[in-house]
């Protein structure tokens, strides 16, 4: 087990029924265990007896990042992703108490703080189990004018750190659309790029596609609202289409609101499916080797 486990978060009776098994399994292509009720072990058990066999687990911080690739290391079923979020590093200059490792008192910050975790981004990113750098990106809705500097110099770092060490970029792209491709086009995009929880629309998934951007779909392309996201993913190249829970949060509808997790992926698969026209067998096919081709295991 990893030395840095998080403490299990308290068991959730709210907790979605298990969905009727795939029956080709499937990875989740982006998890946060750490923020999810039960053990690890519970966690991946629970997921495979539904067809989801295989998941990567983003970290989000440093001390995320490292528990990501000590999970990844411990289990054969995890892979691990390395980051900074976007929204991390303009608290990480403001030396901000509130980031994702609520340590409590503010800490110092600048740029020289940034640089020293990016520094250990860096470091984690070489090791084998790390197979993508990410979630790394731009936010537009949780943080202000004032902190899109360093945003894009995180961005800006964690793609050549990408780029080095021939991992995945997975980006979080949230009301960032053109400057996320902007930038992606100054600094030029790893071999391998992943849009996490796609969210722009038909036009941008045919931007994505003749670049060769692996897009990602959640659970909230089941929600009643997202037509743009259906449109997006009826247009976006089957090969280059991936699945994932970003659990706990966007958990499908008709649980919307409660806890997600892995094991929720073939209700997500399914909707999918139906939107493509095609049956769940051939779209599962597909994101198999899609997602072992993304992230490169």
């Amino acid at each position: 087990m990893p030395s840095d486990t998080p403490p299990a978060a308290p068991a959730d009776d709210d907790a979605p029924p298990l969905p009727e098994p795939l029956r080709v399994s499937v990875a989740d292509s982006h998890t946060h265990l750490d923020m999810q009720s039960g053990t690890v072990e519970e966690g991946l058990a629970k997921a495979a007896s539904v067809g989801v066999t295989t998941v990567v687990q983003v970290g989000c911080d440093v001390n995320g990042s490292r528990w990501a690739a000590e999970t990844a290391a411990a289990y054969d079923a995890v892979h691990a992703t390395v980051a900074l979020h976007p929204n991390e590093a303009p608290r990480i200059v403001d030396g901000d108490p509130d980031g994702w490792s609520r340590q409590g008192a503010r800490q110092p910050g600048g740029d020289a703080a940034l640089d020293e975790a990016l520094a250990e981004i860096d470091r984690l990113a070489a090791l084998p189990q790390v197979k993508g750098v990410g979630e790394t990106g731009l936010d537009y809705f949780r943080t202000g004018p004032e902190g899109r500097a360093a945003q894009e110099r995180s961005f800006r770092a964690h793609i050549e750190i990408a780029k080095r060490h021939g991992k995945a970029l997975v980006i979080h792209d949230r009301d960032a659309h053109a400057d996320v491709l902007r930038i992606l086009k100054e600094e030029g995009a790893p071999e391998r790029t992943v849009f996490h929880c796609y969210s722009g629309d038909a036009a941008m998934a045919e931007i994505c596609g003749r670049a060769g951007y692996f897009m990602s779909f959640a659970g909230n392309v089941t929600f009643k609202n997202a037509q743009p996201l259906r449109d997006a993913l009826a247009v976006a190249p089957l090969e280059l289409v991936l699945v994932e829970t970003d659990a706990p949060f966007l958990t499908p509808a008709p649980y919307r609101g409660r806890p997600n997790a892995p094991y929720l992926i073939p209700i997500t698969v399914r909707a999918m499916a139906a939107v493509r026209g095609i049956d769940e067998d051939t779209l599962a096919t597909s994101i198999s080797a899609n997602t072992a081709r993304a992230f490169d295991y």
